[in-house]
């Protein structure tokens, strides 16, 4: 199998934007729950569409991470290391599509609308349901909670690589710096 030196580069700036947007999702998320102030109704008005387009872009990630070349792990990493680095993407990826999918099925759930700003709704995709409300609004606040987890250990471990072993892992997908020859 071939691989890449770099991630392809659709697939890099589409890694940065989701960080970004993913990042500012959840603390966007933890001020609309804690604030009853006139920032609610602006949070809410950004919070709903960026979790649309992270769930799209989490899709034409997964595409992409289907149909490009990618970097292999370097050979020195230990099996067990390259295991959890890739249930950790497994993870992510789930979380990234989960998320976005359960916050609309609880808008849905609610009876709420799911307006990406102007004359644009979103089809509810779960019927109105206090029962399904009930069990939706904690499942997202929990994937919430797991997303920042998983994203914080995967910032660890990036920045471990880039930093401390200097292996390429981290410049494969910062697209800059020489990757370090294979032995």
């Amino acid at each position: 199998m071939k691989h890449a030196d770099y991630f392809h580069p659709a697939l890099r700036i589409i890694h940065w934007t989701m960080a970004a947007a993913i990042m500012a999702m959840l603390f966007i998320g933890v001020g609309m729950v804690a604030s009853v102030s006139s920032l609610h109704s602006l949070l809410v008005s950004i919070h709903k569409p960026l979790g649309v387009m992270i769930l799209l872009l989490v899709v034409v990630r997964l595409w992409l991470r289907f149909t490009t070349v990618k970097p292999a792990l370097p050979a020195s990493l230990p099996a067990w290391q390259k295991g959890i680095a890739h249930l950790s993407h497994w993870a992510l990826y789930f979380m990234m599509l989960a998320q976005p999918l359960v916050g609309w099925a609880m808008l849905s759930a609610a009876g709420y609308p799911v307006s990406l700003g102007g004359s644009i709704v979103l089809p509810p995709i779960a019927p109105v349901s206090n029962d399904a409300f009930a069990v939706l609004r904690p499942l997202h606040t929990w994937l919430a909670l797991a997303l920042f987890i998983t994203v914080m250990l995967h910032l660890t471990a990036a920045l471990f690589h880039g930093l401390i072993l200097r292996d390429g892992v981290f410049s494969s997908m910062a697209g800059r710096g020489k990757r370090p020859e294979a032995p």
